[in-house]
């Protein structure tokens, strides 16, 4: 947890806006919050076709991503090795990530324009395709990297080393590696935990196991992780954030590692991750729960 530094000299904060275009919520939400935003900050861009290029972080104190989860792990892909805090607005429906409505931003926005607020730190993965001794894809991720054999979608061989060593041969349709934030993202939904956001740990879930052996198996963040594919489809490949990276090839290492840089993300007060949960993925159960 860190704190940023506009709070500490005589100037407003630098702001660029990110959201998508076609979404009338996003378009809607901007007219209105736009006034509320220029009176108290230097906005350097509003950039609503994800073009920005973060070249140096200093030009930026805050990124300000209007629209849903998607966008959120837009942006991070988009900022890249220039990590700049970001504070969500959802215009969307679920908005796990991008957690604040509109009406609960015009409420934070002079707190957090006075400093009150704290900048959370979350893991990243760096993903590589290494093809012999060459990395042919690289990408970051902040959700995870998964590993799927795509059409006739037959089961797997799927190698998982850890720091070196063979852990296990898992037998499945797929494999994901989570970071804590993507822990109720798709690997929640093959089976995963849930991993509160600031622990330093990867998750890997097999997608429909073979045998009810395998498990989920949560890492140390400082595990290097290699995985290959014994006998690869056609269509096998490695998606990070949803994207597809690259095919898998017979013979390819899939690395994953702890990205030398981190996703920052504002949390303003009344912001919780546990009321998170039970708002938005009704964790609750059948408990009645005072707010």
């Amino acid at each position: 947890m860190s704190e940023i530094s506009w709070c500490h000299c005589d100037r407003p904060p630098r702001i660029v806006v990110m959201g998508t275009p076609e979404r009338q919520r996003v378009q809607a939400a901007w007219r209105r919050l736009r006034p509320v935003i220029a009176a108290s900050a230097e906005i350097v861009a509003e950039d609503f076709s994800f073009a920005y290029e973060f070249t140096n972080r200093d030009d930026v104190d805050l990124v300000i991503v209007l629209g849903g989860d998607g966008s959120i792990l837009q942006s991070a892909r988009q900022m890249g090795a220039h990590q700049v805090p970001v504070l969500g607005i959802n215009c969307g429906h679920l908005g796990f990530l991008a957690a604040l409505s509109p009406e609960d931003f015009l409420d934070a926005w002079p707190r957090v324009c006075e400093g009150d607020f704290h900048v959370i730190d979350h893991l990243m993965l760096q993903v590589q395709i290494i093809r012999g001794d060459a990395v042919v894809a690289e990408q970051l991720a902040l959700n995870e990297a998964a590993v799927l054999s795509g059409p006739p979608f037959s089961i797997l061989d799927i190698d998982y080393y850890a720091d070196g060593e063979l852990a296990t041969q898992y037998r499945c349709d797929g494999l994901i590696v989570a970071t804590p934030v993507g822990s109720t993202a798709h690997s929640l939904s093959a089976g995963g935990p849930i991993v509160r956001r600031q622990l330093q740990a990867m998750i890997l879930s097999p997608i429909s196991p073979h045998t009810l052996t395998y498990r989920p198996v949560v890492e140390s963040a400082d595990t290097l992780i290699e995985l290959t594919v014994t006998e690869p489809l056609p269509t096998t490949c490695i998606l990070v954030d949803g994207r597809v990276l690259g095919a898998l090839l017979a013979g390819d290492r899939v690395r994953i590692q702890r990205s030398p840089v981190s996703f920052r993300m504002l949390r303003v007060p009344g912001q919780n991750d546990y009321r998170t949960l039970r708002e938005k993925l009704g964790w609750s159960g059948s408990l009645n729960l005072r707010r």
